[in-house]
């Protein structure tokens, strides 16, 4: 019964043949596809593939898909692990041969094209942003969304923070924000609110629903590294009270981020959603903050969207004295 040949020497075989040696120190530099390697060694892509599976069956090389390309690239990894013989077996014996290879002539003019199809690649996506930039924000909503951005720059929160939901609602927020704090604690007084923002949040294990109202918290001082009001704050009959209670809440260096909306006159929210205040002005928000204690006060006027009927919004920061 003939034996089979120790792994290793498949191995050495695949490197007889001088173009596969060639591909290896191609792809030692970056990673390519069968096309932009066929441009690089000058060969008939159907050249270069045939000489790629011999190196990926003896453990040299391997691939990744992306969409509809294949991208090959030294397989270093199976190289340490020992597929192909003894765990660093193959990166001595490249050690030993790329040596050899590289003083050969052509190396240089293999290094050269690549150099050129690595510019080619770069120049497509320049390309494309430059014929795209005034289409840009269009063209990624339609493929993404439209908030995808303020979404991921959460991401930017203290993954230690206990964070709180003031006047939570149906529990979007939390929603957000639970992937990447500690722990919310979400406060509603209204048990629907609270009800719909148990469904919404079902799967969220770190998100705490309490029964409450901005003018008495149900949470302890100091408990908060950081609190959100999301369109509460014109429900409250005394603001002033409802902000100290934030305040209390937070712990020193605390950070509230209140979002509402700017004065307007739709008197007819009185009666179809219960406001009491139409809106609040930058300098009254500001005097508000001052007044609980809050300090680096800033208010800034959102964009509107496009679709959006209601009043301008604004975003109003502070943070509790350290």
């Amino acid at each position: 019964m003939p034996v089979a040949a120790p792994a290793i020497l498949d191995a050495l075989g695949a490197l007889s043949d001088p173009t596969r040696c060639r591909v290896l120190l191609v792809l030692e530099r970056t990673e390519l596809t069968v096309g932009e390697l066929a441009d690089v060694l000058q060969l008939p892509q159907s050249t270069v593939s045939r000489h790629l599976k011999v190196l990926a069956d003896t453990g040299w090389v391997g691939s990744r898909r992306d969409g509809t390309s294949r991208f090959y690239s030294l397989d270093t990894a199976a190289w340490r692990s020992g597929e192909a013989g003894e765990p660093g077996a193959l990166e001595t014996i490249w050690g030993l041969t790329r040596d050899q290879v590289a003083a050969r002539p052509g190396a240089a003019q293999d290094q050269r094209r690549l150099t050129s199809v690595l510019a080619r690649r770069a120049s497509r996506s320049q390309t494309f942003f430059a014929s795209s930039a005034g289409n840009w924000d269009r063209l990624r909503e339609e493929l993404f969304g439209g908030d995808f951005v303020l979404r991921g720059l959460l991401g930017l929160a203290d993954d230690r923070w206990v964070a709180g939901d003031l006047g939570c609602g149906t529990g979007i927020v939390s929603d957000a924000l639970a992937p990447f704090v500690a722990r919310v604690i979400a406060v509603d007084a209204s048990d629907e609110m609270l009800a719909a923002a148990r469904e919404r949040l079902d799967s969220a294990d770190n998100v705490e629903l309490r029964r409450g109202t901005l003018e008495a918290l149900p949470i302890e001082s100091c408990a908060l590294d950081a609190a959100v009001m999301m369109l509460v704050l014109h429900h409250v009959s005394d603001p002033s009270v409802a902000l100290a209670e934030a305040a209390r809440v937070l712990k020193p260096g605390g950070r509230l981020v209140l979002v509402d909306m700017l004065p307007h006159e739709h008197e007819e929210y009185r009666q179809q959603m219960g406001h009491v205040w139409l809106g609040f002005g930058p300098d009254k928000i500001a005097r508000l903050l001052e007044g609980a204690g809050f300090e680096g006060v800033r208010v800034h006027q959102l964009p509107a969207a496009p679709s959006a009927r209601g009043p301008a919004l604004f975003a109003a920061t502070g943070r509790t004295s350290s």
